[in-house]
């Protein structure tokens, strides 16, 4: 089988190197658009479902991995003007150029051809093969080639947001908090390394707005950031890869979603298949696992389209629940305004709980009360069971 693979993220690494430790006479290529050694972000996030994950099938991989990350412990909540507020938890990080070296190094080891600098722009540049799978992130250009066919949905959130670097190390996953003239302003930051730490920062639209976000340059702006987060930040700097000729490159989150997930012999892993949002840490994950679905389906089938047709139902099946807590919590912080004035240790019961469909339907003191109720389980079954129905029909309409 003859397999080639568009884009040299997480996804597209993993899936060849499992296909080459399960078949080595499979003959794949990966073509990625950027040079070598140039990616986006700075940290991701993972969980120990991923590390057991790595560890069955592929041992030697997963200790690299785990050799070069920083695991944190704990979750804090910091809202200026309070007292730090701590919870229960815990997972691993590590730099996004430091995982994307190790599976690249393991991908050529095993005999993967890897080709940089290799831009798909149209059908005509597609390669020949047996299979081909697109694994080039949310704008996937390959599969807007075949956009009618996979059906996609794309849709954008209301939160602008912004991907920083920093020298001041969280030890803890931590979510800061601070008033400014034009509303509240926050930052979900975690440490990858001994010497960084990811620091997401996030507001409304109109807070954006009203901080100038959307004149100042990447300077001006990141000089801003410092001053609004300086007592979280406690004299560290905040750093940006972004050219110092424009401003930060601040997003608004795009929700990515395909009703079909192959297409002839075309076949979507990754975020050009599906988007998570950010605030649950897990889009490498959630990519690793397509990665795991589809080598094995591939494995297990010697028909190409049944095999693509098992990865498509397995893995939209698994991602039901992460996409419900993904926009459940992305719903919740585009509310702020509906929290942001109670107490800090409420403020933080909700922050916590903010996947479950519950929370948008009680009024948050109504939760909070309920939360502490000692004997709650079947009030709270009948409730959830009640958030879903509604969920699930407000997603159809």
């Amino acid at each position: 089988m003859r397999i080639a693979c568009i884009g040299a993220g997480p996804a597209g690494l993993y899936l060849a190197i499992l296909i080459k430790l399960r078949d080595p006479n499979t003959e794949i290529t990966i073509f990625e658009q950027n040079p070598a050694g140039v990616t986006h972000g700075w940290g991701v996030v993972f969980f120990n479902d991923m590390v057991e994950a790595l560890r069955k099938n592929d041992p030697v991989t997963a200790d690299k991995i785990l050799d070069q990350s920083f695991e944190w412990v704990g979750q804090i909540l910091d809202m200026e003007g309070s007292p730090p507020l701590r919870g229960l938890g815990g997972g691993f990080s590590i730099g996004r150029q430091q995982l994307l070296d190790i599976l690249t190094a393991r991908a050529a080891a095993l005999g993967v051809k890897i080709h940089f600098e290799h831009k798909i722009t149209d059908a005509s540049r597609l390669p020949d093969a047996d299979v081909i799978v697109a694994a080039d992130g949310a704008s996937s250009r390959l599969r807007q080639l075949k956009a009618d066919r996979f059906e996609t949905q794309i849709s954008e959130g209301r939160n602008r947001y912004v991907w920083l670097g920093t020298t001041k190390i969280f030890n803890n996953f931590t979510f800061g908090f601070a008033p400014t003239k034009a509303g509240w302003i926050w930052f979900h930051a975690y440490g990858f390394s001994q010497q960084m730490s990811t620091l997401i920062a996030e507001c409304s639209s109109d807070t954006w707005t009203g901080l100038g976000f959307d004149r100042l340059g990447r300077d001006e702006s990141l000089a801003c950031l410092e001053c609004i987060f300086e007592h979280h930040l406690a004299g560290h700097r905040l750093i940006s890869k972004a050219n110092a000729d424009k401003g930060l490159p601040w997003l608004t989150f795009r929700w990515v979603k395909n009703i079909k997930w192959h297409a002839d012999n075309i076949v979507l892993v990754g975020d050009s298949a599906h988007t998570t949002h950010f605030s649950i840490g897990s889009g490498t994950q959630l990519a690793i696992q397509d990665a795991i679905s589809l080598a094995t389906n591939l494995q297990a089938h010697t028909d190409v389209q049944a095999a693509l047709k098992a990865y498509e139902t397995e893995r939209q099946h698994a991602l039901l629940q992460p996409c419900k807590k993904a926009h459940l919590s992305a719903q919740w912080f585009e509310s702020i305004p509906r929290y942001i004035q109670l107490d800090p240790s409420h403020f933080f019961t909700l922050l916590l709980s903010r996947r479950s469909p519950i929370v948008p339907l009680l009024p948050p003191a109504i939760y909070c009360q309920l939360d502490r109720i000692t004997n709650k389980t079947q009030v709270l079954r009948k409730l959830r069971s009640l958030a879903a129905t509604l969920y699930y029909e407000r997603q159809r309409t």
